[in-house]
Formats: C-alpha cells, sequence, structure tokens
C-alpha cells in the first residue's frame, strides 16, 4: 500500500474545496482515497522546477490590430 497516513473515502473528500484537497496533498504528499469496496486511488504530489519558456525572435508588423481576422 502507499506511505498515507490514512485512507479517505469519497464521502470525505466531497465536502472539501479543491484548495483543501491541495493543501492536505502538499502536506502529507501521499493520498489514498477508497473510491469503492475494491477501489483506492493513490494520489502523490510531485514538485518539479518548470523550465524556462524560450525566447523567441519575433516581428510584429506595424498595423497588425487594423488587420481582419
Amino acid at each position: 500500500m502507499s506511505n498515507a497516513d490514512r485512507v479517505l473515502t469519497i464521502e470525505n473528500i466531497q465536502s472539501f474545496s479543491v484548495e483543501d484537497f491541495l493543501n492536505l496533498l502538499k502536506e502529507k504528499r501521499t493520498l489514498s482515497v477508497q473510491l469503492s469496496e475494491r477501489e483506492i486511488l493513490v494520489v502523490e504530489a510531485r514538485q518539479e522546477e518548470l523550465k524556462p519558456l524560450p525566447i523567441l525572435e519575433a516581428n510584429i508588423p506595424s498595423g497588425w490590430k487594423q488587420a481582419i481576422y
């Protein structure tokens, strides 16, 4: 099984806001949610640093706002 402290039920998390659920996930790192008697969903938080976006060279023609789209 997972290293989650407890298994939440679908009924428990229905009362959570998305923000509450994400904060709990951030705190615990792994959550187990029992969907039915035979199904348990394990959610694991991963934080990765995003790569910076590339700087593209571009030329915006003058008058582009007046064009018909």
